[in-house]
């Protein structure tokens, strides 16, 4: 970034993390991505990223929680992954995607238009 006034010219260079490492070297890393195309009809993409093996669920719910489907339910190797989510008969509406994986739990909002 370079940032200037009436006495001269600045020099600032900013370095962006771009993993944290665990202390085995591998990339610490936990991520459910927004679902792809998101308003959706009549399926959507999801993915995400986990940095070391655990037991993972990727689960969809309704507005009220009443749980609609189960993607992943089992141990999963570090990596990225992605899913297909057809939600069939299920009328328009909100509905939440919900990545857990060992004690790191993140959920996105997803749109379904009929």
């Amino acid at each position: 970034m370079l940032v200037s006034d009436t006495s001269g010219l600045f020099i600032f260079k900013f370095n962006k993390p771009t993993g944290i490492k665990n202390e085995d070297g591998r990339l610490s890393s936990f991520k459910l991505f927004q679902n792809y195309p998101n308003p959706f009809n009549p399926t959507t993409k999801l993915s995400f990223e986990i940095g070391h093996q655990s037991f993972v669920s990727l689960k969809v719910y309704d507005l009220i929680g009443n749980e609609i489907a189960v993607l992943v339910n089992e141990e999963k190797p570090s990596g990225n992954y992605n899913f297909e989510f057809k939600p069939g008969n299920l009328t328009s509406g909100v509905y939440f995607c919900e990545l857990r994986a060992g004690e790191k739990i993140q959920t996105i909002k997803m749109l379904y238009l009929k």
